[in-house]
């Protein structure tokens, strides 16, 4: 292949009206018309539309004056590009000058033209400069418009811009989950937030489908680092509740708490686009206590009622997905579920709402970002209903006892699961015995 390089002139001169014996008279459809004095020698090994044009094959070739003046209509928008083709063909081109080009625009309009009159050693030099330098994401648009009509001269171009082997995505997929769900330190946050981003991209349905479909092999590699995400999470909350809290460790647990509960938070949606939710569901139960003995034995700083805020999240997702039967528990945990984090929410909304609506003249407070979107403290109130609605109604009747009794009756509102229950227990003996089930029966029941 040839390259782009120093340009060393032949004897005659582009442009060199003394020594031309062919002129170009190149005209646009808009009146634009320059007269280029050429030589046909050039033009005839440089170029295989020249080279036709001026054959002695070529139909009006013994008009006279036919092979002395050669006439190119062109597009107004690709005149310049036409005039430096005519130029390169008096530059030999070796490799040693990369700025001939001038970018990425003007090489794919030298290119375009040099294709459509066979200019083959310009199209290559082309084709070498554009393989080898960075595109804007424009230059790229218009590359994709223009290269795949030419054919096999200019498809290394494309390499770039091919799809990948399946295979190379799975490598990368699970190479980057690892690292996204490990421990790196600060310095490598702004990576790991970055991987994690280009994770999800891969596995979302936008205009274009999934990047990667998720086979089994795939979920169980993304399960098994939750997993270990998990058990290093247990191991810290083993230890900070080994610990006297005023230890002077405290303030390094607390963080990398917070930091692991980021990650358990973006690993749970990660999880949910799989529908592979059943494990973390399982052990965020496992751990529900010992989480929220964490928290609340920790010293009511402002960072941590952030960390309660980044609590809540997780214990949203983990809700939701037993509230709306993505995961099934039997009835003894799901009691469990809504005696821990009923009270806890309803503890800590309030707590969060203070700290987020400061005004801010601490400089404490001026640190923090924390605000929980209105949407997660509505679906929580909603999965916390249809958790309590899917209980026996005598486990009903004791949460709905409990939060009408409580200060905070405002948040979360049970209202609706009440309405529920006092209609579900009006008509249940008539219900039920219409279904030919006894009284007695009934009352048990």
């Amino acid at each position: 292949m040839e390259s782009i390089g120093s340009e060393t002139r032949t004897s005659c001169r582009f442009g060199d009206r003394s020594t031309s014996d062919v002129v170009v008279r190149l005209r646009t459809h808009d009146g634009r018309d320059e007269w280029l004095y050429c030589h046909s020698h050039i033009l005839i090994e440089k170029c295989k539309y020249f080279a036709d044009r001026l054959s002695e094959n070529w139909p009006t070739c013994q008009i006279i004056d036919s092979r002395n003046c050669v006439e190119v209509y062109c597009q107004e928008s690709d005149f310049d590009y036409h005039v430096t083709v005519l130029r390169l063909f008096y530059v030999t081109i070796d490799g040693s000058v990369e700025d001939l080009w001038h970018g990425v625009k003007n090489a794919l309009g030298i290119l375009r033209v040099a294709f459509e009159l066979g200019c083959p050693k310009i199209v290559t030099a082309c084709v070498n400069y554009l393989e080898a330098v960075p595109w804007e994401e424009a230059e790229e648009e218009e590359i994709l418009k223009t290269i795949p009509n030419m054919g096999s001269p200019v498809e290394l171009i494309l390499a770039r811009l091919q799809p990948v082997n399946p295979e190379a995505i799975r490598r990368i997929f699970l190479s980057s989950i690892q690292f996204a769900m490990s421990s790196p330190p600060t310095s490598m946050n702004d990576i790991k937030s970055s991987a994690q981003e280009q994770l999800e991209y891969m596995i979302t349905e936008d205009d274009d489908s999934p990047l990667l479909i998720a086979d089994d092999e795939i979920k169980s590699g993304v399960k098994e680092c939750v997993n270990h995400l998990f058990s290093r999470f247990n191991s810290l909350i083993e230890a900070t509740l080994c610990e006297p809290m005023e230890s002077s460790s405290e303030v390094g647990k607390m963080q990398l708490f917070q930091s692991l509960l980021s990650d358990l938070s973006w690993g749970c949606q990660i999880l949910n686009k799989l529908e592979i939710m059943r494990d973390f569901v399982h052990n965020w139960m496992d751990a529900s206590d010992k989480i929220v003995k964490v928290v609340d034995q920790a010293n009511p700083t402002a960072e941590i009622i952030e960390i309660k805020s980044k609590v809540i999240e997780v214990a949203a997702k983990v809700l939701e997905a037993i509230g709306y039967g993505t995961v099934i528990l039997p009835t003894t945990k799901r009691i469990h579920v809504v005696k821990v984090w009923l009270p806890f929410v309803r503890v800590t909304k309030p707590l969060i709402d203070s700290l987020s609506n400061r005004d801010g003249n601490d400089d404490e407070d001026e640190t923090l970002t924390l605000k929980i979107d209105s949407e997660i403290w509505q679906s929580l109130e909603s999965t916390f209903v249809s958790i309590i609605l899917a209980l026996p109604s005598g486990e009903q009747a004791e949460i709905l006892t409990e939060w009408l009794a409580n200060e905070q009756v405002q948040y979360p509102d049970l209202t609706e699961a009440f309405e529920v229950w006092c209609y579900r227990s009006k008509v249940a003996k008539r219900r039920l015995s219409s279904l030919g089930v006894d009284s007695e029966t009934a009352n048990t029941i």
